[in-house]
């Protein structure tokens, strides 16, 4: 395989690994649920379309074509991350959940 296919392949596959390991930190370390919930949506989902990136590049060099699958997961992706992250935030509402301090915005007032 050329060079000049291997650095993007390893550039976006780079890139999608550091979003991905970003959005698991993320995931654990943010102490509320409405913060929790920006590591997955946002940095995770970038880190797998970085990784599908690559992979398309990859498995297109390599003769067999571009693959309809990598379209199709990258395109499901995008669209299924921020509406499942808006049902679970409007569930999180709807439940009251606890809010840290630094959390800024009180969706339902502050009878704490």
């Amino acid at each position: 395989m050329p060079l000049w296919i291997e650095i993007p392949v390893a550039l976006f596959l780079m890139i999608g690994s550091l979003f991905a390991l970003v959005g698991a930190i993320g995931l654990y370390r943010l102490p509320d649920f409405f913060m929790r919930l920006h590591g997955p949506t946002k940095a995770t989902t970038l880190g797998v379309g970085g990784m599908l990136l690559a992979s398309l590049i990859f498995f297109g060099w390599r003769g067999e074509g571009l693959s309809l699958h990598e379209l199709l997961i990258t395109l499901f992706l995008f669209i299924t991350a921020p509406v499942s992250a808006h049902m679970l935030s409007k569930a999180a509402i709807q439940q009251k959940v606890d809010l840290v301090e630094r959390t800024r915005g009180r969706p339902w007032g502050d009878e704490r």
